[in-house]
């Protein structure tokens, strides 16, 4: 039995759907009752509850082969960093009581560094207490999703703007939530690597994701640079905590000065979902809603 946590999410529901293609048997960690029948009406096993309760966990890891991981964030949270950090500790008290065999944790590019990277932080912080907890650990460090492009389809499509807190002719690595999903399931399967970086089978600049964005868009569409100094009052305006927004503008920062990068970038595997290919799906997506 193959144990995922945020089956309801982007990469989770990847890993999940990978899964049972392959006629494995899953059980998914979901919070909605709604969403659980659809899982169940997959073929998936259902466990209901949060991540916060303990039993729900121990429940969840019950006779699990495996499991996929990651630590979903509440960024409304006054003591972010204090919260993720309490949020692993119990994840990796469920998996070391359960004895699960093989977990596979979603981290991020960054996250061998223990300070500098914002919120990446709490991930290295999980990736450290996660190895004292199981038997075998395949720590993903994936780059910069491309599924965040998502919320510039609006201005782009309204005003032919796009903005972004990174450099229009900075080129990072980025990688599709879909390509993690996938090499998570397979690596669920495989039993796993100690350390695994991605990326896309291209690395973009925000320019690049503008111009791909107009061609679906039909209409020219700009990068438009906002400065580090805009984070903090920006994320607040989503909802952010003071700590989680000062948080990602230390992250911005770290993607500028390439402080978030690769611990072994030999080792980095590609995935196959190209910029336009992610780019047209999240734009038939929002035609959708």
């Amino acid at each position: 039995m193959w144990v995922v946590f945020g089956a309801t999410g982007h990469t989770g529901s990847v890993v999940a759907e990978t899964l049972l293609s392959r006629r494995q048997p899953v059980r998914v960690l979901v919070r909605s009752a709604d969403k659980a029948q659809a899982w169940k009406a997959g073929g998936a096993q259902v466990a209901l509850g949060s991540l916060d309760d303990m039993s729900v966990l121990r429940k969840a890891l019950e006779g699990a082969a495996g499991a996929y991981v990651l630590l979903p964030p509440n960024y409304g949270a006054v003591a972010w960093m204090t919260e993720q950090r309490r949020r692993i500790d119990q994840i990796a008290e469920a998996l070391r009581t359960a004895q699960t065999p093989h977990v596979v944790f979603l981290s991020s590019v960054g996250a061998h560094r223990p300070s500098g990277t914002g919120p990446i932080r709490a991930l290295h912080y999980g990736e450290q207490r996660l190895k004292t907890a199981v038997q075998r650990l395949t720590v993903l460090r994936p780059a910069y999703f491309l599924d965040n492009w998502a919320a510039g389809i609006a201005p782009a499509r309204q005003h032919g703007v796009l903005p972004t807190f990174i450099t229009p002719t900075k080129t990072i690595p980025m990688i599709s939530t879909e390509d993690i999903g996938r090499i998570a399931a397979e690596q669920l399967l495989a039993g796993g690597k100690p350390v695994i970086e991605l990326a896309g089978p291209e690395d973009y600049s925000p320019n690049q994701v503008a111009a791909a964005l107009g061609d679906l868009l039909r209409r020219p569409v700009t990068a438009q640079h906002a400065p580090l100094n805009a984070v903090v009052p920006t994320f607040k305006s989503f909802g952010f905590s003071d700590e989680a927004a000062e948080l990602f503008r230390e992250m911005y920062e770290g993607l500028e000065s390439d402080r978030v990068d690769y611990e072994q970038p030999v080792n980095l595997v590609r995935g196959t979902v190209t910029l336009s290919e992610a780019l047209r799906r999240m734009v038939q997506d929002s035609e959708r809603s």
